[in-house]
């Protein structure tokens, strides 16, 4: 104390160790977007959108209907519709009504689509090579199987959330 007043408390940075990890993983994820934002940008579209085309491309020669889409991408389309319009608009893909069902809506890559996809692929190795390439193998096996163990809870179980990207629903790619 000095002369009756006490001295300023230092507050912890976070509250929590699990905060400390939330904030550091979005700071990250912040950070690390900017560089696919960069890419995505000089060809005139999202990484949501070229996310969409790569789905879209894995599923050829078919397609998908817009929910079983909207279900494995990343991160979820707050509005398919709206970007499955700009992806149409742009000759990328193309949408038609299934016919068993008028109320579904299936969609599948174009050429041009195609195209792009084909375009950008060195480009996008690249940009994960400048995002994460400072790790080694080790590092990221590591990341990758923490980021699942803290999505887990957190994920759905609806056919619609099994995304493919996720190393547990395909042990095979586990080590």
């Amino acid at each position: 104390m000095i002369r009756g007043r006490s001295l300023p408390v230092a507050t912890p940075l976070f509250d929590s160790l699990e905060q400390e990890a939330y904030l550091q993983l979005w700071r990250t994820y912040d950070r690390l977007r900017e560089i696919d934002e960069r890419l995505f940008a000089e060809h005139g579209i999202t990484a949501q959108q070229y996310n969409a085309l790569r789905v879209l491309e894995a599923a050829r020669p078919g397609s998908l209907s817009a929910s079983a889409l909207g279900g494995r991408l990343v991160s979820r389309a707050p509005d398919m519709t709206r970007m499955l319009d700009r992806l149409e608009g742009m000759g990328l893909v193309q949408r038609q009504r299934n016919e068993r069902n008028r109320r579904a809506v299936e969609v599948s890559v174009t050429r041009a689509g195609t195209a792009l996809v084909d375009r950008l692929a060195d480009a996008v190795r690249r940009c994960g090579h400048d995002q994460l390439g400072h790790l080694d193998r080790r590092s990221l096996r590591t990341l990758v199987e923490l980021l699942e163990e803290a999505r887990a809870p957190h994920e759905a179980d609806g056919p619609a959330d099994a995304w493919p990207g996720s190393r547990s629903r395909t042990s095979s790619r586990r080590r």
